[in-house]
């Protein structure tokens, strides 16, 4: 009898500590995702643009600069883009190269180390954005200058990204959509070729890849189980855990599954950073506990708000296969890639992407029409005192840019694209 006690007492409490665990998880990343995207704190999480030691001789700030913003709001006015690139340790000089790769005056930019203890190679990347007077002249640039633990499968990936959309709502409210990438992306098209795709388009779509609605026994096992991601609470990124008990799988919504790569619209990410709508903090305690929640919980968001259900594409802009850019450009553009990923550092495809594609010098920025005082041929965007800057609001599309915008302007013109019926069907 004391035996079995025993063994019930031991089965009681171990399961209790599961609970316990699941719990201190959920609440820890709604209260973390609460309190980052709620204030920007100027104290803990100020970026480090204005924080740069004087003694840093390579850094030229005697030249005056007058800031000069995008305009927005009139006919034909190009969007404004605001771009998260991330990393991890020991990568901040590709998210360098890839900064350059994709810059514009007119976006904005937000570079984030998201290892725990890199504070001196976050301190670097900020100095040597803080070294560009480009950077400096139209000050689209941050870097985040306290980073946190991050496991890439797990809940602490999720709220990574929603802290990033919230810090750029509070730098600047104007941009129309936020894209993720990380240090292995690389752009296909000038951010001409880009901008200028997008002009035509309805502001509130949202790409995002789907796969199928989670209706089959793997994809309902991928959430009855249960895992805790330690890196909500601990300094060093730790691998999930997995409970042995497991739940059953929800009933007052349905669940979505697809890409973790997206490119949102500011408005969703309003709905979810402001939740005037409980719905996106509510599923926020369930992918707590849920393997890879960036692959789903974006797409069920989307599907289970009536606002947004009709604003789906059901693309997420990026090419996830290797690449030749001699041979295979043509039909990447018919694909609807505007990113290809992952690449593998010295990856000679970048340079081919850079020679070939954009035009872009090494350790150099890709031109565009804001930067043509150098000449149309001029491959080179640099900044001295002389410098008289193009137009920031217009653009110069090249042939690969005409023809992107005509394959992305069939989003305008039916439901061919969105996956409103996607949402209600049982099947892709």
């Amino acid at each position: 009898m004391s035996m079995m006690m025993l063994k019930m007492l031991s089965s009681w409490n171990w399961r209790t500590r599961v609970r316990l665990s699941v719990f201190v998880a959920a609440a820890l990343l709604l209260l973390v995702v609460g309190f980052l995207c709620s204030r920007f704190d100027d104290d803990q999480y100020r970026t480090l643009m204005n924080n740069i030691p004087d003694d840093h001789s390579n850094i030229d700030t005697s030249t005056t600069i007058k800031m000069i913003h995008p305009s927005k709001g009139r006919p034909g006015d190009p969007p404004i883009l605001a771009y998260w690139i991330f990393g991890f340790r020991g990568e901040s000089k590709r998210m360098l190269r890839l900064l350059k790769a994709v810059y514009h005056p007119r976006n904005q930019y937000l570079l984030h180390l998201l290892d725990g203890d890199g504070d001196e190679e976050r301190m670097e990347l900020a100095v040597s954005v803080e070294s560009e007077q480009v950077f400096r002249a139209f000050g689209n640039v941050n870097v985040v200058g306290k980073s946190y633990a991050v496991e890439e499968s797990g809940a602490s990936a999720l709220s990574a990204m929603l802290h990033a959309s919230a810090l750029l709502l509070r730098i600047s409210p104007l941009w129309d959509w936020f894209f993720t990438l990380s240090s292995s992306d690389y752009p296909l098209f000038t951010q001409d070729d880009i901008l200028f795709s997008l002009t035509s388009l309805p502001r509130d779509l949202n790409f995002v890849g789907f796969t199928n609605r989670t209706i089959d026994q793997k994809g309902q096992h991928n959430f009855n189980r249960i895992v805790v991601d330690p890196s909500l609470h601990l300094k060093q990124a730790t691998p999930l855990y997995y409970a042995v008990e497991t739940r059953e799988m929800p009933t007052t919504f349905d669940i979505f599954q697809g890409s973790p790569w997206m490119v949102l619209s500011r408005g969703f990410m309003e709905h979810c950073i402001k939740g005037w709508d409980n719905f996106p903090r509510k599923l926020l305690m369930y992918y707590a506990n849920v393997v890879s929640p960036l692959e789903s919980y974006f797409h069920t968001v989307l599907c289970n708000s009536p606002e947004f259900r009709n604003t789906i594409v059901n693309q997420d802009l990026r090419c996830s296969a290797p690449i030749n850019v001699s041979n295979y450009y043509d039909n990447l553009v018919n694909k609807w890639a505007i990113f290809a990923r992952p690449f593998k550092e010295g990856d000679p495809t970048l340079d081919e992407l850079d020679r070939d594609i954009l035009d872009r010098q090494p350790h150099g920025m890709v031109r565009g029409k804001w930067c043509n005082n150098g000449g149309h041929n001029s491959s080179s965007c640099s900044f001295n005192s002389s410098t008289n800057w193009d137009d920031i609001d217009s653009l110069d599309p090249g042939f690969y840019g005409q023809k992107l915008q005509n394959i992305l302007s069939n989003f305008t013109v039916g439901d061919h694209y969105m996956v409103t019926n996607h949402c209600h069907s049982n099947s892709s």
